[in-house]
């Protein structure tokens, strides 16, 4: 078996890059397409499909292994090197992303199962162990699965993103032919011709992989409306600026978090309306708003400390130091009054033991399992625990008439922790009708007046009543909802429902 062990090696960069695959195809379609337990499933059942009838179909493979298994290599390492590339061409420009995405597991699955087979062959036609061939080859084909699945969300996605990942992937995958072909060279009939592709695809692989960048803006300024000025890959979400005149967005994912021209909408609903809700409004807790326009209102309320809890360093000094959006915040994330901590949410109310007077949770809407959990009646308890006596909380709650349902879900989520629960909304034109929840454990009451001294663009007396009444079209029966919880994430399918009705 010694004289195996680079064949070992192969078995276990092969492995990894495999895992590699499945989990590309199933983040870039989660971002893209959305429904994160729909895509992962999807891929996983699939690809474990393809590696099935790519077993099956290695019997017939009976000479020249070497050769089949190089073959094998070369193509996995092209369709998997490009395979994020297609997938994003595949949205942009195809009409059925589904097709594509489809046949792209079942090709790359079924050449990764023809790998293992064909590697056990080769091995114990020579050492006449197949007890021992087999034992060797699954442990290490499990190892580089296991090193695969930690590479890729701890060290690849965040520092390389979708496209160089899959393209430095594709790369691995060719070395391991080429090792075995320069190893090897004279079991192998066509060694000039598979040394001529290999160097060709290891060629493209690595121009794609220096060039990622340029082909990320390339594929985003057609993904967005606007040109793309800023782009990157965090260890938590992927952030994009786009920019046309003076209308700057922010978008996390894929959805827009702000645009300049209408935010102050958003922010003056979300901000004021609580803190003159609230009998004080001293020390305000804010859950998520990173980029700083929740604090800049609340900044206009002399007095008042505030702590934000972000998960995302990076789009905390992002918004911190970047020209464009330090103009739209006025510098907000610089103030003495803001005590920031990078932490996540859920966990800082487990910890907490300081209570506040206002909670402001602005978070990004629940299109994930992760942020589910943050629209849960737990979360709302452990939010209830942390405020103080007469306080009030508000919760960013989607849009009451392209989410309906989830919407109301959250708003009876929060009645069910015995919160007195006031639903509203306001009209931002980036992001269409849009609604919060008032949230407190005494009763509340909808006339609320702003002091004269606080500056609004939006907001004033004559209009603030009018955010409290909804349409006939943006209500439910609420017998069709249900809580959310964290072992039933019902938010989760109204949302996602809504977000295929719209797409």
């Amino acid at each position: 078996m010694k004289n195996y062990k680079l064949l070992m090696l192969t078995t276990l960069i092969i492995s990894g890059c495999s895992m590699c695959y499945e989990l590309i195809i199933s983040s870039v379609s989660s971002y893209l397409v959305g429904d994160s337990v729909l895509q992962y499933s999807l891929t996983i059942g699939l690809y474990m499909f393809a590696m099935g009838v790519g077993s099956y179909l290695s019997k017939f493979l009976k000479n020249h292994l070497f050769d089949w298994f190089i073959f094998v290599e070369l193509s996995i390492g092209l369709m998997g090197g490009v395979s994020s590339l297609v997938l994003f061409f595949a949205n942009l420009y195809l009409i059925s992303y589904q097709v594509v995405m489809f046949a792209e597991i079942i090709m790359i699955g079924t050449f990764v199962g023809i790998e293992i087979p064909v590697l056990t062959r080769i091995i114990e036609k020579d050492s006449g162990s197949l007890r021992i061939t087999v034992s060797s080859l699954f442990s290490f084909d499990y190892i580089g699965g296991l090193i695969g699945s930690i590479a890729f969300p701890m060290l690849l996605l965040p520092h390389l993103g979708y496209f160089a990942t899959a393209f430095l992937t594709g790369m691995m995958n060719s070395v391991a032919a080429i090792l075995i072909l320069i190893k090897y060279f004279k079991r192998i009939r066509y060694q000039k011709l598979f040394l001529a592709f290999s160097v060709i695809i290891v060629l493209i692989m690595a121009m794609g992989s220096i060039f990622s960048e340029n082909i990320s803006l390339f594929v985003e300024n057609g993904l967005y409306r606007d040109r793309v000025i800023f782009s990157t890959q965090t260890p938590y979400q992927h952030i994009v600026m786009t920019k046309h005149r003076d209308d700057l967005r922010l978008f996390i994912d894929g959805n827009v978090q702000f645009s300049s021209i209408d935010e102050y909408r958003y922010h003056e609903a979300l901000v004021h309306i609580p803190m003159n809700a609230a009998k004080k409004h001293d020390t305000v807790l804010i859950l998520g708003g990173g980029d700083g326009l929740a604090v800049r209102e609340l900044l206009k309320y002399e007095k008042t400390e505030i702590t934000l809890v972000d998960l995302d360093r990076e789009i905390i000094d992002l918004c911190r130091t970047n020209k464009e959006i330090k103009s739209i915040n006025q510098g907000a994330l610089d103030s003495e009054r803001l005590h920031i901590v990078v932490q996540d949410a859920y966990k800082y109310l487990e910890e907490n033991t300081m209570p506040y007077d206002v909670i402001i949770v602005d978070l990004p809407d629940p299109n994930n399992e992760t942020l589910n959990k943050l629209y849960t009646n737990i979360f709302y308890r452990m939010c209830g625990n942390s405020l103080r006596e007469g306080g009030v909380m508000v919760v960013q709650s989607t849009s009451p008439y392209y989410a309906s349902k989830a919407f109301w879900c959250i708003n009876k989520t929060l009645e069910s922790e015995e919160f007195y629960v006031l639903p509203y909304h306001v009209w931002v034109p980036s992001f269409g009708d849009w609604g919060f929840q008032l949230a407190s454990k005494e009763a509340l009451d909808d006339k609320i007046r702003i002091p004269k001294e606080i500056p609004t663009r939006y907001l004033n007396q004559d209009n603030i009543e009018s955010l409290f009444v909804f349409g006939a079209d943006e209500q439910v029966d609420q017998r069709q909802i249900s809580i959310n919880s964290l072992s039933k994430p019902k938010l989760f399918g109204y949302y996602s429902a809504a977000e295929k009705e719209w797409r």
